[in-house]
């Protein structure tokens, strides 16, 4: 690996004058990254006030969704931003008529970062390590993979619709070098390497010249660790960035000279999770109790659900930088929009009055059978868009229709341990469908608090979602992906049984220098970070 010239230390510095100077007089001058002081187009390098630097890059335990696998390693397949499976290691593959054997050819020139071919057995070797670890990597529905000179075959237990996309998420590592330290040193084929890793402060990568496809106009990029919003203002601010995370809030109120808002739509969305079980229905598989009196009433939950004004809290909670959210999957190709609401305060006092929560006492919150309809909403404490989204939600339902949510933010452990039996506001986001079947599946109730923790469970969607799982297809899956959501009767969405409350996508705001074209980008999921940098080949400086 070579040695670089060490960046945090210059940066640490630059910032701390810039954060000195915003305190205390005029702006600290620009100038300190030396790219800026070019011409745009004479421009190579990019620096990124980046959030989210890893400690190590092993792909054999992360998803390359959402993650540095798109960066340092090649993948079988890859999505366009239409989400259409394209080539990428594998130069074509096919699919048995019983969608269970699945056959790629590799491509004759791929080479990892030390020169050395990537073979079929280099693949075979990740994917059957993979199903040996303990790796957030689903590759259940594997029954086995083989090389078979320069083609690699995979086949299923069972048909998964979903697994195409599971493969353009896995990174492929070299058989002879993967071992101790790995994550450390990365040796992969993708469009980048990685030449200097300070743990905790940054990362450097340049372009890979053994990568097999077009070259990136982008030859290093430097990636500093920057945790908070106002640090990230003020490098962008200070000129020491090119481009840079913000929030709606920063966004709104700071114009930078020399930087655009780079605003990105997404499928990045926030909702609350409303437990469908009466308290006292069991415990989850992390020994929480699961359930709750108040909102296990579908009349209250589809009643909080029609009573608010999504482009209001687009506009009052995030300044207009969202829009308003109707499921898991807004904008991808199996959302269905039949499953949308629209506002309706007096359907939802109808809704509550039918059945039988009556504001008794006139104290302005409704009640039933002597239970108030009034809960906690939790979210994770500084986490300041999931707070004024709550705000804002609470605002609105306690003056249209007499049920009071009280917003409160605790630690992520503490939200983590209530959320199976309490209301909290989550975020999800996913290019796959699968999300979809790990939230709303009743095999998923107990298991895993992230997925299910509403406690949802019915015959019918879990009938749809097993279908659409096990058709052959993306395309022939589609159709059941909808019904789960809405079939005309029931199904997962607000409109259905409602054990979501979804409220908005949040648009990814980045603050960007003038002259860098970050490229076409396919809708972001969850992830503003890793999402912004998945296609960084395809990055440029303009002329």
């Amino acid at each position: 690996m070579k040695t670089r010239k060490l960046l945090p230390l210059t940066l640490a510095l630059a910032l701390a004058a810039a954060l000195f100077a915003a305190c205390s007089g005029p702006s600290a001058p620009h100038g300190a990254a030396a790219p800026s002081d070019l011409p745009p187009a004479a421009r190579t390098e990019v620096t990124i006030g980046f959030p989210d630097i890893p400690s190590g890059f092993d792909p054999l335990t992360i998803s390359g969704h959402g993650s540095y696998v798109p960066l340092l390693y090649s993948t079988l397949v890859a999505l366009d931003p239409d989400m259409n499976v394209t080539p990428d290691l594998a130069e074509s593959y096919a699919v048995s008529d019983d969608a269970l054997t699945y056959t790629f050819k590799l491509r004759g020139d791929a080479r990892f970062t030390d020169g050395a071919p990537v073979k079929a057995s280099d693949v075979a070797f990740t994917y059957n390590a993979i199903m040996s670890l303990a790796s957030e990597i689903d590759l259940s529905a594997v029954d086995s993979v083989a090389a078979e000179g320069d083609t690699v075959v995979i086949r299923l237990k069972r048909p998964r619709s979903t697994f195409i996309l599971d493969v353009a998420g896995i990174g492929i590592a070299p058989e002879r070098a993967y071992g101790e330290g790995f994550a450390l040193n990365p040796i992969g084929s993708g469009p980048f390497k990685l030449v200097q890793h300070d743990v905790g402060q940054q990362m450097i990568l340049e372009a890979n010249e053994n990568y097999y496809g077009k070259a990136p106009a982008i030859k290093r990029a430097v990636f500093v660790n920057m945790s908070s919003e106002d640090q990230r203002l003020i490098a962008a601010k200070s000129g020491q960035v090119d481009i840079t995370l913000t929030s709606a809030p920063l966004a709104a109120t700071n114009a930078i000279d020399g930087y655009n808002l780079l605003v990105e739509k997404t499928v990045d969305n926030m909702g609350i999770v409303m437990p469908v079980i009466p308290a006292g229905g069991g415990t989850s598989a992390k020994g929480n109790p699961m359930g709750n009196d108040v909102t296990c009433d579908p009349a209250l939950r589809k009643a909080v659900a029609y009573a608010i004004d999504r482009q209001r809290l687009c506009d009052e909670a995030l300044d207009g930088y969202a829009t308003p959210a109707w499921s898991e999957n807004d904008g991808m190709p199996w959302h269905n929009p039949e499953s949308r609401i629209e506002t309706d305060a007096g359907h939802a006092v109808r809704l509550l009055e039918d059945a039988g929560w009556i504001d008794e006492d006139g104290d302005g919150i409704r009640e039933k059978n002597g239970l108030k309809a009034s809960f906690p909403v939790y979210y994770f404490a500084g986490d300041s868009d999931r707070q004024a989204v709550a705000m804002s939600a609470a605002r609105q339902v306690k003056e249209k229709i007499g049920v009071e949510m009280r917003v409160e933010g605790m630690g992520e452990g503490d939200v983590m341990a209530l959320m199976v039996s309490q209301p909290v506001v989550l975020a999800w986001g996913s290019s796959n469908p699968f999300t979809s079947y790990c939230l709303y599946h009743s095999s998923s109730i107990g298991k895993d608090d992230w997925y299910n923790p509403e406690s949802f469970g019915n015959p019918k969607v879990d009938g749809y979602l097993d279908a659409a799982l096990g058709a052959r297809t993306l395309d022939e899956a589609i159709p059941y992906w909808k019904k789960a959501q809405w079939d005309g009767v029931t199904g997962t969405s607000m409109r259905g049984e409602c054990p979501y409350i979804f409220l908005v996508n949040k648009d990814h705001l980045y603050f960007r220098r003038d002259g860098l074209n970050t490229g076409e980008q396919m809708r972001h999921a969850h992830g503003a970070a890793w999402a912004l940098v998945a296609n960084l080949k395809d990055w440029y400086w303009e002329s």
